[in-house]
């Protein structure tokens, strides 16, 4: 197999196993030749700790781009978390345009929302500007939250498959390509992940563990694009990165009080055993 460059672009929480912190472990883990672009840097991510310090890195992306195409750095594919601003969501689309290989993906996690609600700090102008980026993206990894806000679609907590049909076929609409659908519950004590790729519906079914942990959506999307740009199909993919993020939720509740993240690192071993 031929070694992949992949690019992430999300902020870094020093503190707090969330963004970068999570994606470049995972996807090293998976193989992949994992290159950074910080856009914010914070002294802990903001869920459950107070006077945390933040760095906004927008005005240092143009010059990163530059220097890199002036060296004639491309990647085999770009995956974007956290994105801070508007701004951030233009520059990734010239970062794209401006670094990819040919055929290179450009996979987008639209972390934005969860629980019905924006993340502080976003309004509906930075939901347009995602919408956009999610339209160029290869491969869109929303929650139901972030779905619903995308599509323009009242969110809902008690839904059933006509109802997450209808945000597929909005989605469609909008010209987005594939959906890795997250977190979707048709069974109590059940959930998953809907595939849809190319108009083809499929789904993924687990166990819904209670003990929910800061950044799960984080190890969940970093393991999916680890696995897919490193051969899997998007439903192994999908699979893997479910049954991976299960294992760190496992993981987590054996620690008393580690309520600020997901304990990925103990488990990384049987991610790797996964991917083969």
């Amino acid at each position: 197999m031929t070694y992949k460059r992949i690019l992430t672009i999300q902020d870094i929480s020093c503190v707090g196993q969330c963004s970068l912190t999570v994606a470049l472990p995972i996807l090293s883990a998976c193989g992949l030749e994992t290159a950074i672009l910080p856009s914010a840097v914070l002294s802990t991510h903001t869920a459950g700790f107070s006077g945390y310090t933040f760095r906004d890195l927008t005005d240092d992306m143009p010059s990163i781009k530059d220097h890199w195409v002036k060296e004639n750095i491309k990647f085999d594919g770009i995956y974007t978390g956290y994105l801070g601003s508007t701004q951030q969501i233009d520059y990734v689309i010239d970062i794209a345009n401006a670094t990819n290989k040919e055929g290179a993906l450009l996979i987008v996690d639209p972390a934005m929302a969860d629980h019905g609600n924006l993340y502080p700090g976003f309004d509906m102008e930075f939901v347009e500007a995602m919408k956009g980026l999610c339209v160029k993206a290869d491969y869109v990894i929303p929650n139901i939250t972030e779905a619903a806000f995308l599509t323009g679609i009242e969110y809902k907590e008690k839904y059933d498959r006509e109802y997450i049909d209808s945000i597929l076929n909005k989605f469609s609409e909008m010209g987005v390509k594939n959906v890795i659908f997250t977190g979707i519950s048709y069974e109590e004590g059940k959930t998953g992940v809907v595939v849809y790729e190319d108009g083809n519906y499929s789904y993924y079914q687990h166990d819904f563990l209670p003990n929910s942990c800061h950044g799960t959506g984080d190890i969940y999307a970093s393991a999916f694009v680890g696995a897919l740009t490193g051969g899997k199909s998007a439903y192994e993919a999908a699979k893997i990165a479910a049954d991976y993020t299960v294992e760190c939720i496992k993981a987590t509740a054996e620690e008393e009080n580690h309520w600020y993240g997901a304990k990925f690192e103990p488990v990384l071993g049987k991610l790797i055993e996964m991917l083969r």
